[in-house]
């Protein structure tokens, strides 16, 4: 009987299923887009429910489709949007507020009033103090939920990042835990010595009773109840989504380097066994922690990738898919000095300015549809290479390639732009799912479907986008980009 590898993928804008087979080829895939919450100017939250009933959904279908049980499952792998904020009630599981999105700036206020512990917090966490991270949302909920403080001090209440909350809701309550590459981005778990920090938790008015137990992230955590997928299956690997395309795209060597383009875009470099503190705007992170050995990465996130293409078809309506960017942007020879600056929800990494807001530079008589179509792509673009820049820097060596993966990934235009842009080759796998095969490897790994790395898949039918443009037309390129940005610094 063959066997298979079911991974979850909760993403930001929807919830995946996808099914893998040894040879790490997608058997079958089912998806559902879940509600986006904005309260406020700058809030973006979620429905925890709605992220759970979507996810299993997803995956029954996807093993329907494919006419796969229970039994023919060898592992769960769960992949999700990081950061995201949830807290539920120990015995009921019922969230008190809903989940509060990575994207939600509503604590830049309170970062700003901490910053005189910015230091300690990042010598610690590896982290910048900024509202992205999960720890200041928590501290939110707590302030803001009416009972929420006095029933986590009774060790009532429970915390998690997603990946925490779906293992919670498939084991029927059986396992509070968090793998550690998600742990690694609450702002709130010391990455050298592994173990929640108890100065920051104390400064935050966060109980450490609500917090799961960190653990690897490739190794058996439990099992789903049976009711759930049609029999229990072994929930083995887990890891926030960044760190999981890393691990898919197999960049094992330290100095490795991937981007994913979804709705942001995230560059990991491999630092291997060394977590490397950046003078250049990056945060030390967690990739991955395996057979007692933890892999470090530096990170650099772009908060707006492929959201400013969502942002021209749902809200200027200049397109009617994401596909279409392709061809339109490529109706122009240039964006006629046109230049967007996306800080639609502040500016990251390597700036990381929360209150910043979104421009668009250059504007003229002659700047149409097209143009602004090609600006948005550049954005992407430009942002990317802000951050492969400061990987070198920190790194000390030069970036000669960047593995990518993500839906915005297929577009060739995009892509190829990348290559000239950042002078590197720009190399794109056969599956672009990076972010839940990642989840799904390591899960086979922690059973044995895969013996160890050298199966995991070959590199076949890889694309190479390598630089076709002038140094003089890049760096003019760039410094008009470079101008743009300082409008908002």
């Amino acid at each position: 009987m063959e066997r298979y590898i079911l991974s979850f993928d909760a993403g930001t804008t929807s919830e995946r299923a996808i099914i893998f087979n040894h040879n790490s080829e997608i058997v079958s895939v089912a998806q559902k887009e879940i509600t986006q919450y904005y309260p406020q100017a700058g809030w973006v939250e979620h429905d925890p429910m709605e992220l759970w009933s979507a996810q299993l959904g997803v995956a029954v279908e996807a093993m329907s489709k494919a006419g796969i049980t229970a039994a023919e499952i060898e592992a769960i792998g769960i992949t999700n949007q990081r950061e995201t904020t949830i807290v539920w009630d120990r015995e009921t599981g019922r969230p008190v507020y809903r989940a509060i999105v990575w994207q939600c700036r509503r604590t830049a206020d309170y970062c700003e009033r901490l910053q005189p512990y910015a230091q300690q917090i990042r010598e610690k966490t590896g982290l910048v103090l900024d509202p992205y991270f999960s720890a200041t949302k928590l501290a939110w909920i707590l302030d803001h939920v009416e009972g929420a403080r006095e029933r986590a001090e009774q060790g009532k209440l429970l915390f998690g990042t997603v990946e925490t909350w779906l293992i919670w809701k498939l084991t029927k309550g059986a396992k509070h835990v968090t793998d550690l590459s998600n742990a690694s981005r609450t702002m709130l778990f010391n990455i050298h010595t592994l173990q929640w920090d108890e100065d920051i938790c104390r400064l935050l008015g966060i109980p450490m009773s609500m917090l799961p137990t960190p653990v690897g992230n490739s190794e058996i955590y439990g099992e789903s109840a049976a009711e759930f997928l049609g029999g229990p299956i072994r929930i083995a690997g887990a890891a926030g989504d960044q760190q999981a395309a890393l691990f898919g795209q197999r960049a094992f060597t330290v100095g490795d380097i991937k981007n994913t383009y979804g709705t942001g875009c995230f560059l990991l470099m491999n630092t291997g066994e060394t977590p490397i503190s950046s003078e250049n705007g990056l945060v030390t992170t967690i990739a991955w922690g395996r057979n007692g050995q933890v892999t470090y990465a530096l990170e650099g996130s772009v908060f707006m990738g492929g959201a400013i293409v969502q942002w021209l078809r749902d809200e200027i309506g200049l397109i009617g898919t994401a596909a279409e960017t392709e061809e339109l942007a490529q109706k122009v020879p240039d964006t006629n000095g046109c230049y967007i600056v996306p800080a639609f929800t502040g500016l990251g990494a390597p700036y990381w300015k929360p209150e910043a807001k979104g421009i668009i530079t250059g504007l003229t008589r002659g700047v149409g549809r097209y143009h602004i179509i090609r600006a948005a792509l550049d954005a992407i673009v430009y942002q990317v290479n802000d951050i492969v820049r400061a990987m070198e820097q920190d790194a000390g060596s030069p970036v000669g390639s960047l593995r990518v993966d993500g839906g915005a990934s297929v577009n060739n235009f995009l892509m190829q732009t990348q290559a000239d842009i950042s002078n590197a080759a720009v190399i794109r796998p056969a599956c672009v799912e990076s972010t839940a095969l990642g989840a799904a490897y390591l899960a086979g790994l922690a059973t044995g479907f895969w013996a160890d790395p050298s199966e995991l898949g070959s590199g076949a039918g890889e694309t190479i986008f390598r630089p076709q443009m002038s140094d003089e037309t890049r760096a003019a390129h760039i410094r008009g980009w470079k101008e743009a940005v300082k409008t908002l610094l």
